[in-house]
């Protein structure tokens, strides 16, 4: 049959039906909140990132509070450094009473049921702002950053950590970091691995948060972080870290990337989270003060196409916002 007698039409006229066939849900419950974490009390501005702040433990905390009311599962903490904490061997990142450490200890207590994801990387740490030890060339070795990174991790689970998730793209950590775990007695620790994280471009605003961009300065990740115009390399890499004992797997960036989230999700059908990075927060956020979009249809909108590409979770800066917005709109 076809037209008149076919209408796809029909089913569009209708809220009600629109909504009968609508294939693609957001919920807060998609939703990840990562959080700036800095020493001391009060909130700190970052330009580059209009609304988002660096808060300190109790800022945290209320920000916390408000997640777990809005229905936002679990939080990702990424501690900013202090300058003086920095340095080559990137010790301060298994400190026990180290920053992240004990922004851990102090939501477990808070709110136990709430998720607590941890960032394992040594940028924050590193006086040259590289994700890894480096060698005298500036070259970032494998092996032996994997080893601090294992500490790391152990670190944070030791914490109270409920899911590490290593961003670095070293390889073989995930393996590494999961036989530690088990052996420490973690158990019950999941690993979110950062299987397909791209050396993008889009990551400007979130250096300039945590404090490594200045360290890093015309330095580039391209040894470790993946080609943007590789895809083929994006399901190897994800198949070697389940085949290590990642629990999930995470695509970084969230828009450009969203035919990797596809080729991911329909290959491995393994927990997929994507990340809405600093670059496209900042761009959305920008636009919609500048009145050239509308932010919050924009927002739900690119939200919702990364969970249509094979999305389970997303984390972004948006999410407070965006889980109002799902509230009020019933």
């Amino acid at each position: 049959m076809a037209f008149p007698a076919i209408r796809p039409r029909r089913m569009r006229r209708d809220a009600f039906s629109r909504a009968l066939m609508r294939e693609t849900v957001l919920t807060s419950a998609d939703l990840i909140l990562p959080v700036f974490v800095r020493e001391g009390s009060g909130r700190e501005a970052i330009a580059s990132m209009p609304g988002v702040e660096r808060v300190g433990i109790a800022e945290l905390l209320e920000l916390a509070g408000e997640a777990r009311s809005l229905g936002i599962p679990a939080l990702a903490l990424f501690p900013v450094t202090p300058p003086e904490a920095k340095s080559l061997d990137a010790a301060e990142a298994w400190n026990p009473d180290g920053l992240a450490q004990r922004a851990v200890r102090a939501l477990k207590q808070a709110y136990p049921e709430l998720g607590v994801i941890t960032d394992v990387a040594l940028d924050p740490f590193t006086t040259h702002g590289q994700d890894g030890l480096i060698d005298a060339s500036g070259y970032v070795l494998n092996d032996e950053t994997v080893a601090a990174l294992v500490r790391q991790a152990l670190s944070h689970a030791a914490a109270g950590a409920d899911i590490v998730a290593p961003s670095d793209m070293m390889d073989g950590r995930v393996g590494a970091i999961r036989t530690a775990l088990e052996n420490g007695g973690h158990i019950h620790t999941r690993i979110l691995a950062y299987s397909a994280k791209y050396a993008s471009s889009f990551y400007g605003p979130f250096r300039d948060a945590v404090g490594s961009a200045g360290n890093l300065g015309k330095g580039n990740k391209y040894t470790y972080q993946m080609d943007p115009a590789n895809s083929d390399e994006a399901l190897r890499e994800v198949a070697l870290d389940l085949e290590e004992g990642a629990d999930m797997v995470m695509i970084k960036p969230g828009l450009p990337y969203l035919d990797i989230v596809r080729r991911v999700k329909d290959r491995f059908g393994a927990p997929t989270l994507v990340y809405q990075v600093s670059g496209e927060y900042a761009m959305l956020k920008a636009a919609g003060q500048n009145g050239w979009i509308n932010e919050q249809a924009c927002v739900l909108e690119a939200l919702t196409s990364i969970k249509r590409a094979g999305a389970d979770a997303i984390l972004t800066y948006f999410a407070l916002d965006a889980a109002r917005w799902l509230k009020s709109a019933g």
